[in-house]
């Protein structure tokens, strides 16, 4: 089922009604949380139930520069569509609370937390399952190899785990959320170029991540693509290139017909032939389904940075949020593609044009805590 969305479309009230207000009364003294064991860790998948999904208000403009107020609008938009699925916590510095509220409109907790981009899915912990209940992964965000100076962000993984009262480990190597791709049934992919990198984990092979990705996150099979180093600030993460739609099921970033050959489309080709030999954690081989990108020449947004893929989607309770990019023709197909695997969830089609245009999409402004 698909639900059409346009610009200043939604004024929802709060999904759920679930603050993230404090839990301990005034006064009282906060129980101690009980302590991560690693005993029974699971890294879930996207289409598992939610409590919220988290993001961040863009701060700064010696980032954004005149396209500040552009972006924010597509943040808020964002925002509030999710907000009618799910409860939806938008983090953002103090002293732009107030006007993240008017933008986001009641639908929308404002959470003031210093924070520096709208990257939620880079910079908020990833959350594993254990014996004590749900856990945040601190990933030690670095500004993607130090490329970008992110003090605020950096620390917003202790800050928030702290106010949610969640427990946290920290993880022995860097990374991104944007980095890992899970099916919820022991399978993990990632790009090298994001993970076995000296900008991020100097001196650590595939083998040693690996293995810590398996203890830290609690999989059991890990897929390696190469990636793309240094060309975007990412190093370029798994989630524009190869996403999960169910175990042993894949969606693969392609180019549109007949463009020239590049970076990413031979990321892409190297990707779908390690696919085709590998397994996943149950011992299967992949089904993978093309998911093609729009055409260059038609598409409303642009720029050296421009992320044209809709393998940055994001599935939410009860819906899967897609890029619309306005190639009709693009559009139409990748919904139609998605449908098909999320039958239960309505296909809901959202415009991202500045979001795109500063190197990201849906799925990285985004960040799921699982119920």
């Amino acid at each position: 089922m698909e639900k059409l969305m346009s610009r200043g479309s939604f004024s929802p009230t709060l999904a759920g009604s679930r603050s993230l207000a404090a839990t301990v009364s005034a006064g009282e003294s906060p129980s101690p949380l009980p302590q991560p064991s690693g005993a029974g860790r699971r890294f879930g998948a996207e289409w598992e139930p939610h409590t919220r999904t988290f993001m961040s208000w863009p701060a700064r403009e010696d980032v954004w520069g005149g396209y500040l107020d552009d972006v924010r609008w597509n943040i808020a938009e964002l925002a509030r569509a999710i907000a009618y699925y799910e409860p939806v916590v938008m983090l953002a510095r103090p002293e732009q609370a107030d006007a993240a509220q008017r933008a986001c409109g009641s639908g929308v907790q404002v959470v003031a937390l210093p924070v520096d981009d709208l990257w939620a899915r880079d910079t908020v912990p990833v959350f594993v399952r254990e014996t004590v209940g749900v856990v945040g992964v601190d990933l030690n965000f670095n500004g993607w190899g130090g490329k970008q100076p992110h003090d605020d962000d950096t620390r917003i993984g202790r800050e928030l785990l702290s106010r949610c009262r969640i427990p946290q480990v920290r993880a022995p190597f860097v990374a991104e959320g944007g980095a890992l791709e899970s099916d919820g049934a022991g399978t993990l992919l990632v790009t090298a170029s994001a993970l076995v990198n000296d900008n991020r984990n100097p001196g650590k092979t595939r083998e040693t991540l690996t293995a810590e990705l398996r203890a830290t996150l609690g999989v059991e099979q890990v897929v390696w693509f190469d990636g793309v180093p240094g060309e975007d600030v990412t190093d370029a993460h798994v989630d524009c290139l190869v996403r999960f739609v169910a175990p042993g099921i894949v969606v693969l970033d392609t180019a549109f017909p007949d463009t020239p050959d590049d970076s990413w489309s031979r990321s892409a080709a190297q990707a779908r032939a390690v696919l085709a030999e590998a397994v996943d954690a149950r011992g299967q081989r992949f089904e993978v389904i093309d998911l093609p990108r729009p055409d260059p020449a038609v598409i409303t947004g642009g720029g050296d940075e421009f992320v044209a893929s809709y393998t940055n989607f994001y599935i939410a309770n009860g819906a899967v949020f897609v890029p619309r990019f306005g190639d009709r023709s693009a559009d139409q197909r990748a919904r139609d593609i998605l449908g098909e695997h999320f039958a239960d969830r309505e296909i809901v089609p959202v415009s991202i044009d500045e979001i795109a245009a500063g190197g990201g999409g849906i799925h990285c402004a985004t960040h799921d805590q699982p119920a």
